[in-house]
């Protein structure tokens, strides 16, 4: 699949009118855990028994209710209750990155699929996975434990602006965003 080919099937869904920023998920602690089909594909789309959702507001706002735990499974979380749901991948994906200042004084802001907002720095940082065949897989951290994939060219526009440094008989990609400095990978 080819990124062009990738943009038409993500698209961002905007803030709903009215939202409570920053709900307090984490705090929560549900005395019941309800059983029900909800997954959330690599492509950041969301299916309930096998359906995708279609009224992207109820996305939106499943997207602030959700939740990563230690174990590594996600929940949709209530006071009162939380249900869990199935993540291919990450449950976000970054559209978009825009660079403020150049340097040391560089900030990164990126924007989610579910429209956060939010820049690369100590709280959100940038982690690069290389896959089995060596292709490297970027995530940000977007709140709690919850992470967003980066589309790949969203990664490559990050390498743009990265600066090469030399680290012994490797060559490293390094992205300064807010003060911290993130690694896009190494070559020889």
């Amino acid at each position: 699949m080819t990124a062009a080919s990738l943009n038409g099937l993500i698209t961002r869904i905007e803030k709903n009118t009215g939202e409570t920023p920053d709900l307090p998920v984490d705090e929560w602690q549900p005395p019941t855990q309800v059983e029900v089909d909800l997954r959330i594909d690599r492509n950041g789309q969301w299916y309930h028994e096998g359906q995708p959702f279609t009224r992207t507001a109820l996305v939106r706002l499943f997207s602030t209710l959700l939740r990563k735990e230690e174990d590594g499974q996600h929940y949709l979380v209530t006071p009162v209750e939380k249900v869990a749901v199935a993540v291919e991948d990450a449950p976000f994906v970054v559209l978009l990155a825009e660079r403020e200042g150049e340097g040391k004084e560089a900030r990164i802001r990126l924007q989610n699929n579910v429209s956060d907002e939010f820049y690369l720095d100590a709280e959100h940082p940038l982690e690069v996975r290389l896959l089995d065949d060596g292709e490297p897989r970027p995530y940000a951290l977007v709140r709690g434990r919850l992470q967003a994939r980066l589309l790949p060219q969203v990664y490559y526009q990050l390498v743009d602006w990265a600066e090469p440094r030399e680290d012994g008989t490797q060559t490293c990609m390094i992205l300064t965003s807010c003060g911290q400095e993130f690694s896009l990978g190494c070559f020889s």
